[in-house]
């Protein structure tokens, strides 16, 4: 399974900062420990072209965040200090994405160790997501030609309002949110398929309300691939996530989720999303069960 990673570059965050930069690295170290992954496996990404982050983003708002003359009250939303590494990143981010996409099209299924960052719209960045790169990699295969129609799962805690917003009026992109009634964002937008559910939602709730919808998603989308935003904010012992769930019922949403698709043949491109719990072994042990269920369905 061919899987892309964006940590070597490094972004510097001020002390106590509450993202968890850190967990992409480990992440990666602890995929390799667990001999979940090869390191023949793991491929770099290199920035994306900005005429592909054109794609969906406006062209003041790309242009602020190359130069760093951005607004500086986008910047606070966004929730990152400017710098050239962030750029940088965030950039890769986008490319893992993107050849993940192409990837999972010839293999079947692919990975990005990034992305999910589906609080970007088209003239602004929020929630920690910077550039869409669920959107961008939607668009580049669909300008290509690759695909005609695309499915994208937002299983992160937080519904993707970007995600939805930038797709509104694009029959070809499905967007399908399951997220936390109450947690952020507060001001929803409305995607193809919505799903919010009450704080405290263990795996028995969840599990059984993703069965009807994951059925009704693929049946109305009739996908050529499916974006899984594997985000893991959904546990019990998350920081921002305020659902219930235990790392055996994350466990038994990606064994859906992706069983579905191996069953159906249709590709699928994972992505990291959420994961906020502190210490973050927890996080990090969900996104890891991510890639075992994985191996595990497609051998």
């Amino acid at each position: 399974m061919r899987v892309f990673f964006c940590d070597h570059v490094e972004v510097p965050l001020p002390p106590g900062h509450r993202f968890p930069m850190a967990k992409y690295a480990r992440l990666r170290e602890r995929l390799l420990s667990s001999l979940v992954l090869d390191p023949t496996d793991l491929l770099p990404s290199t920035p994306a072209a900005a005429s592909d982050l054109a794609r969906v983003h406006a062209p003041h708002y790309l242009e602020g965040l190359l130069s760093g003359t951005l607004d500086p009250r986008i910047l606070r939303a966004i929730g990152f200090p400017w710098s050239d590494a962030l750029i940088r990143r965030s950039r890769a981010s986008v490319t893992g994405t993107i050849a993940a996409a192409r990837v999972a099209l010839e293999d079947g299924i692919a990975g990005n160790l990034a992305g999910g960052t589906h609080h970007a719209f088209a003239d602004r960045g929020a929630g920690f997501c910077v550039f869409n790169d669920i959107a961008v990699a939607s668009r580049t295969l669909l300008d290509a030609g690759d695909v005609r129609r695309v499915l994208v799962l937002d299983l992160d805690v937080h519904q993707g309002d970007g995600t939805a917003a930038l797709f509104a009026d694009e029959p070809r992109v499905y967007t399908a949110s399951i997220h936390g009634e109450k947690n952020f964002p507060f001001l929803k937008q409305r995607s193809d398929l919505d799903l919010a559910l009450p704080d405290a939602t263990g795996d028995d709730e969840y599990l059984a309300a993703l069965e009807p919808f994951l059925a009704r998603a693929l049946a109305e989308s009739s996908p050529d691939i499916i974006f899984f935003q594997a985000g893991v904010d959904a546990l019990a012992v998350d920081r921002l996530g305020r659902l219930g769930m235990t790392a055996a019922g994350m466990r038994r949403r990606d064994e859906r989720v992706l069983g579905e698709a191996r069953r159906r043949g249709i590709p699928i491109a994972l992505t990291l999303g959420g994961g906020y719990a502190d210490p973050i072994d927890a996080t990090l042990d969900a996104h890891v069960g991510t890639y075992a269920v994985a191996r595990e369905v497609y051998g």
